[in-house]
């Protein structure tokens, strides 16, 4: 599934493409039942329509989407990051100070630190002892790629975001939970606001204005 979830993510297969399980098969190398089994899964993860007899169909993601990836990192990210401050051991502790570290060496390339950036608050999910958590971040998180967006370059620069996460790392390694809580939810609603409001540009139904009502119960 992974390398059907990278070509979509990466662009290569693009929103609107219908693929059959036997042309997957023959780009990937492997027989067509471990290829079904994946589409299914990403048809669960809202990344590709099945449509019988015909193949699957590639996915775009709306404003609408994005919005509710936000709502729902919101929901769970904000009292993991808590969690995880509370009962990181350790080895969980130094790889999300490493992955941060690498974060900060990658600032001038904009695809590999949104890459970075997803594996930090995988690590922070896992960190919190939720073993299905990372699972449904992961999809959540793949669900922005697949529109292709981010950030850096355009809202801001590489930096900001690695600075955007830093009251966040230092929490968790400091053990605060309130803190750690609190920064995640500062830091995904900057990103909300920065990314949809990218996104929108020229649609005045969906400004700030919008972003913020559509946060604020959060």
């Amino acid at each position: 599934m992974e390398q059907i979830r990278s070509e979509i993510t990466s662009g290569r297969l693009e929103p609107g493409t219908m693929v059959s399980a036997v042309q997957l098969a023959e780009r990937i190398g492997v027989s067509r039942t471990p290829i079904r089994d994946a589409l299914l899964q990403l048809e669960q993860a809202g990344m590709v329509r099945i449509e019988k007899n015909r193949g699957a169909t590639i996915l775009a993601t709306t404003l609408e989407d994005l919005l509710e990836v936000f709502q729902l990192r919101l929901m769970l990210e904000v009292p993991a990051a808590g969690q995880a401050a509370r009962v990181r051991s350790d080895e969980q502790l130094a790889a999300i100070l490493e992955c941060f570290t690498a974060m900060g060496d990658a600032t001038s390339d904009p695809e590999q630190l949104l890459v970075l950036d997803r594996d930090l608050h995988i690590l922070i999910a896992e960190a919190s002892g939720n073993s299905r958590l990372s699972g449904l971040l992961m999809d959540l998180r793949n669900l922005v790629l697949t529109r292709g967006v981010g950030t850096t370059s355009t809202a801001r620069t590489g930096q900001e975001l690695v600075d955007d996460h830093a009251g966040l790392v230092a929490a968790i390694a400091q053990g605060d939970a309130d803190v750690a809580s609190a920064e995640m939810k500062r830091h995904i609603k900057n990103t909300a606001h920065l990314l949809l409001a990218q996104e929108a540009a020229g649609d005045p139904e969906h400004g700030p204005a919008w972003v913020s009502e559509q946060l604020e119960w959060l």
